[in-house]
């Protein structure tokens, strides 16, 4: 049967449906634009085609050409040693991947040791060759501890590469103000303008530069805008005083305590308590120590028994406006009680020469090891941890840390593992270093990783050698293997680079006990082999970087 409609000339926009209706009606009922019905038809359907396909697969449409970005800033830094640059391009390029049977083999783990590279680059003041500024952001993408190392070694080109490209965005946003440069402190004009107009990552970059050096300075800028600032934004501005906090700051924190927001009057209550000598210090002074008192009659009652000074516990019986107003959080978490809730907080937040004065004029340690009656000496020692931490108070930490070979410090006690990592944190880095080699030296490694995990890289010689010491006792008795990888790990980033040479001796396959894992002595001579292995790599890396910096007095 013969067709009379007239051919219909297809859209002139030569888009992609357009092309494909026309291929399924025929080019006798539709043509391309501006091609006529005949023979030539079907040809000029697929130039058409061809043409549109290019488009698509090109990704943009033609238009004008964007303006070229701005060259990248120059940095000012000297470059890598050259050995030091290609071992950083081997630390790129490794990518961990699980061997066979879920055993690492004797190979360093590469990516692991890229952190401490950074750091020792960074002390140095080394800048990075250009070709590997995208494999450093790659690595820093993936892995968010790296970022702060890996950007503060990438430098301006870093900032200048991410805006450039999108996966690269969490560089502006690690940056402060967006790597926007604040302006400089001593132009009032200028700051009052960013503070006024600029955008929130500006004005926290601004509050933030502003703070480091002129505290005072940067307070009277918040409080100018304070009252019409959004919760959210009156939150990230006042843990800026954290920076430079001090006596002169009290005024203005305690107008931040009748705030709106709850978030923002309980970080105004815990600035404030870590000021001893502020009001709300001794508010919540007064609060506690009407909760805890001595009791001198305790043991009176058996023959011959001495009473023994106990303290006793009162906690409150409610939480009243003015307990919230300091901070206090009134509704207790699920499982924990009211008023041992309260009492913690009120704890936590008296300034810690309260218990001296209240508790007889003992001492810390005195106080620590005083008898708590009815089962609340876990909530007060805890509360006390809190408090020590918050106001740095070394005193109380050793206090309440207590001797590392105390039987209570290896299993449940008084104050957990994880509540002494953070009392050590209070102390200087030998002293810790010292603690935590007595707590291996008498319970072992079983419990010791959150406490290594607080001591200073690297570690100082007593603590690795009682790392090694007790790697070494679990190796011969035959020790479960794999529940110490986690601390052979940490031996491989953080045990002295010195210390190889005492390693050799432990590379050969033991001997194992009857009673002893099967393969336990392979693995145990594997890992050993990886740690002298990486030990020594780690040396080199440190020698292809050259000497630190020295330090300029102030």
């Amino acid at each position: 049967m013969t067709r009379t409609s007239a051919p219909v000339d297809a859209p002139g926009t030569g888009a992609w449906e357009g092309l494909v209706t026309t291929a399924l009606l025929g080019t006798d009922r539709r043509t391309p634009p501006g091609t006529a019905p005949g023979q030539d038809a079907p040809v000029a359907l697929l130039d058409a085609a061809a043409v549109e396909t290019v488009r698509r697969r090109a990704g943009l449409r033609p238009a004008r050409a964007a303006q070229r970005p701005r060259p990248a800033p120059a940095d000012g830094r000297p470059p890598l040693p050259a050995a030091a640059a290609r071992r950083l391009a081997m630390l790129l390029a490794d990518r961990p991947g699980a061997s066979a049977g879920g055993r690492r083999g004797t190979a360093p783990d590469l990516m692991e040791l890229l952190p401490q590279w950074l750091a020792a680059a960074n002390a140095r003041g080394f800048a990075p060759p250009p070709q590997v500024l995208p494999a450093l952001l790659d690595a820093a993408r993936g892995r968010t501890d790296l970022r702060p190392a890996a950007l503060e070694f990438a430098g301006p080109r870093a900032l200048w590469l991410a805006r450039l490209n999108p996966d690269w965005r969490f560089a502006l946003r690690s940056a402060p103000g967006g790597g926007a440069a604040p302006p400089p402190v001593a132009d009032d004009d200028r700051t009052r303008q960013v503070w006024q107009e600029g955008l929130f990552a500006e004005r926290v970059a601004l509050l933030s530069a502003l703070r480091s050096g002129d505290p005072a300075a940067a307070r009277e800028l918040l409080a100018t805008t304070w009252a019409t600032e959004r919760a959210e934004d009156r939150l990230m501005f006042l843990d800026s005083l954290r920076t430079g906090l001090g006596p002169d700051d009290e005024p203005f924190l305690e107008q931040a305590l009748s705030d709106r927001s709850r978030n923002v009057r309980a970080t105004a209550a815990e600035l404030l308590s870590a000021l001893p000598g502020s009001a709300l210090a001794a508010r919540m002074a007064v609060r506690a120590a009407a909760c805890v008192a001595i009791d001198h009659t305790r043991g009176s009652g058996a023959a011959g028994t001495a009473p023994t000074p106990t303290i006793v516990v009162e906690a409150p019986h409610e939480c009243d406006p003015d307990m919230e107003r300091d901070g206090v959080v009134p509704k207790a978490p699920a499982g924990r009680g009211e008023r041992s809730w309260w009492f913690g907080q009120l704890v936590e937040a008296a300034p810690l020469g309260t218990w001296s004065r209240r508790l007889g004029g003992r001492t810390p340690r005195e106080i620590v090891a005083l008898p708590v009656a009815d089962d609340w000496q876990g909530e007060l020692h805890a509360a006390w941890c809190r408090a020590a931490v918050r106001q740095g108070d070394a005193e109380w930490s050793r206090a309440l840390l207590g001797e590392p070979s105390a039987p209570e410090a290896g299993g449940p006690g008084a104050v957990s593992l994880a509540e002494r990592a953070k009392l050590l944190g209070t102390l200087g880095a030998a002293e810790r270093a010292e603690w935590v080699a007595g707590f291996i030296a008498a319970h072992g490694l079983s419990e010791a990783f959150q406490l290594l995990g607080v001591c200073a890289v690297p570690w100082a010689p007593p603590l690795g050698r009682a790392v090694v010491d007790a790697l070494n006792i679990a190796r011969d008795a035959g020790s479960y293997p794999w529940s110490f990888s986690g601390v052979m790990g940490l031996a491989e980033r953080c045990l002295d680079p010195s210390e190889s040479g005492r390693l050799d001796a432990l590379l050969a396959v033991p001997d194992e006990p009857e009673d002893a894992s099967p393969g336990a002595g392979g693995y145990w001579a594997e890992a050993f082999q990886r740690l002298v292995t990486t030990l020594r790599l780690r040396a080199a890396m440190i020698e292809e970087l050259g000497p630190a910096k020295p330090i300029t007095p102030a």
